[in-house]
């Protein structure tokens, strides 16, 4: 099975702009969500952004609202995420995932548990 696969990932300073791309695999087209998580040094890993795969509603944390945007292309091939006005506290690995279920009722507040497709993850340094 292909997996999931991060890129764009970097350092940069703070006040930059990073896109983070992730091919997204066929079996994934019919999975109800995608969303980027993130995993910093000693801490839980986080959902940041969601996106439904059929209707394109998307979900934010509060950490990264008005800086972030999440999006899928129209063959749902690829995920991005734009990432502007990057913060020290941005710092982490970025994962892209994909649920194991096809159908339910909203993508908000995304859980590990419920992803069962995962990336190998890329990392992202802001440096203040």
């Amino acid at each position: 099975q292909v997996q999931l696969g991060e890129s764009g990932g970097g350092s940069v300073q703070a006040g930059g702009s990073l896109r983070l791309s992730c091919a997204a695999p066929e079996y994934t087209h019919s999975r109800k969500c995608m969303a980027w998580f993130r995993q910093a040094p000693g801490k839980p890993r986080e959902g940041v952004a969601s996106i439904d795969r059929l209707t394109g509603v998307t979900y934010y944390a509060d950490s990264v609202k008005g800086r972030f945007t999440i999006s899928q292309d129209n063959a749902k091939d690829a995920l991005s995420l734009q990432m502007n006005s990057l913060k020290p506290e941005d710092t982490a690995i970025y994962y892209c995932a994909a649920t194991l279920q096809t159908y339910g009722s909203t993508c908000a507040s995304p859980s590990v548990s419920t992803y069962g497709f995962w990336g190998p993850g890329t990392q992202v340094t802001v440096s203040s």
